[in-house]
């Protein structure tokens, strides 16, 4: 949140004026959040959506305390429920994993070296169980220096933790093909999906070879190419501990989403995916981002890229 910039609008302003304006909270904890303890659990950079978010702060407890806050924001904001948690709850720190789903037009997996017409392209099942194996090659903890940036190799905070990541099937809309991938790991940092997306785009293309992502998890600085922003959606938060700590001991409910399921998919249907498929078709960015993948050298490390770069200028 920009607290007093009207420059930048943040979906937390609009939450925050939502909740004094419907007497849940003081307007002064309005303009100092540390007063109500406010939390996000994850934050999203520009053009990206959230379909599962959480945040903790102390509220007061009003009847239909969720149509009223509602009320109060614009139909692309919804407040899906409202739990109690333990006292001194961090929706950040006590989160023990996230789940970012990322939806791209399915050509961007057609080979460089075939001539194909956008809204034409289907994926065949060869290549989807090809993306799925390069995708699962990232499960488990790898050094991911290479996919953001300002971190060495020896960092430790650089090494993540993936539990899961693979292509779901394809489907048409509006005579566009896409596809959704789903990764869920214990945290993310800067543009990491994006360069993970990013990296398996270019191999399944022919601009690199699968042997490039053993590369990019060792010391060796590695040119990784990062997809798009448009797309990656925040789809969940994970409370797995807390839930077994505290999900089942008659004081407070388990951090779950299975009641808020069904909203969240007619809300990513009538919100999300039509704005990531209107922009793809208005303004082409994966198109126009893989007109620049044969500008990238897979084959040298990026420190001899930048010193070819500087000995032809």
């Amino acid at each position: 949140r920009n607290v007093g910039s009207s420059q930048f609008k943040t979906i937390e302003d609009d939450l925050v004026s939502a909740l004094v304006q419907s007497g849940c909270i003081p307007e002064n904890h309005g303009e100092d959040m540390k007063k109500m303890s406010f939390q996000r659990c994850a934050r999203t950079d520009k053009g990206v959506s959230a379909a599962g978010q959480i945040v903790s702060l102390k509220v007061r407890l009003i009847d239909d305390i969720l149509e009223k806050i509602n009320n109060h924001l614009p139909s692309h904001i919804r407040i899906l429920g409202l739990k109690r948690v333990t006292g001194g709850f961090n929706s950040k720190n006590k989160c023990d994993a996230r789940t970012y789903s990322y939806m791209l037009p399915t050509f961007a997996f057609a080979h460089k070296d075939h001539d194909v017409q956008e809204e034409l392209y289907r994926l065949d099942r060869e290549t989807l169980e090809r993306v799925n194996k390069l995708l699962a090659c990232y499960k488990g903890t790898h050094n991911f220096h290479n996919f953001t940036s300002q971190k060495g190799p020896r960092d430790p905070s650089a090494k993540r933790y993936i539990m899961e990541m693979y292509c779901g099937e394809p489907f048409v809309r509006e005579n566009m093909e896409f596809a959704v991938i789903q990764v869920k790991g214990q945290s993310f940092m800067m543009h990491q999906i994006r360069k993970m997306i990013g990296l398996v785009i270019a191999i399944v293309k022919g601009y690199a070879a699968e042997s490039i992502m053993e590369r990019s998890w060792g010391e060796e600085k590695v040119d990784v190419p990062k997809a798009p922003g448009l797309g990656l959606v925040l789809e969940k938060v994970h409370f797995e501990k807390y839930n077994r700590r505290f999900g089942n001991d008659g004081l407070h409910e388990p951090l779950e989403w299975t009641e808020e399921e069904e909203k969240i998919a007619v809300f990513k249907e009538q919100y999300i995916y039509p704005t990531i498929i209107n922009t793809e078709r208005e303004e082409k960015s994966m198109a126009n981002w893989l007109n620049t993948l044969p500008i990238h050298d897979f084959n040298s490390s990026a420190v001899e890229m930048q010193t070819n770069n500087k000995n032809s200028k």
